[in-house]
């Protein structure tokens, strides 16, 4: 694995920290200050595909993805990436989706530990009873996303 390429960005939500090999995006998180180390072609990129998804210009991410999980964690991604943008889905939905209808929990666990986030749209999941469910970035950040979303669909 080469070197890790760290840039940080202002957005909406606050500092995000985007973490890049030359091969894959691995890391996209809250960030508490502005630390760059080299920022590669690939973090760099992100940055510019995060800068348009907060512009309302882009809805899908181009970018390859390095999720580093379990076998489980990495399918429960996989199924957050494809929750149309504008869109929810509920942890029992997941689930159903997985053919895994008992494992919302787990679901939740997956998604609680989702070390990309936007990219692999945690946020897009919530409660079976609607309600906003936790976010690495907080809530707010987590309504703010959602209620943007619905407004640029």
């Amino acid at each position: 694995m080469s070197e890790l390429s760290k840039l940080t960005i202002k957005v909406p939500i606050g500092l995000l920290e985007i973490t890049a090999t030359d091969e894959a995006i691995v890391g996209v998180k809250p960030a508490n200050h502005g630390e760059n180390v080299e920022a590669n072609d690939l973090a760099q990129k992100c940055k510019t595909e995060l800068e348009e998804y907060f512009a309302g210009k882009r809805k899908n991410f181009d970018l390859p993805l390095a999720d580093e999980g379990t076998d489980f964690q990495k399918q429960v991604w996989e199924q957050l990436q494809l929750i149309p943008y504008g869109q929810t889905r509920t942890y029992g939905e997941i689930a159903k989706m997985m053919g895994k209808p008992k494992a919302s929990r787990a679901i939740g666990m997956a998604n609680h530990n989702n070390p990309i986030l936007i990219l692999v749209p945690c946020h897009r999941v919530i409660g079976a009873d609607g309600s906003l469910t936790g976010y690495a970035a907080g809530i707010e950040a987590k309504k703010y996303l959602l209620e943007f979303e619905k407004k640029n669909k």
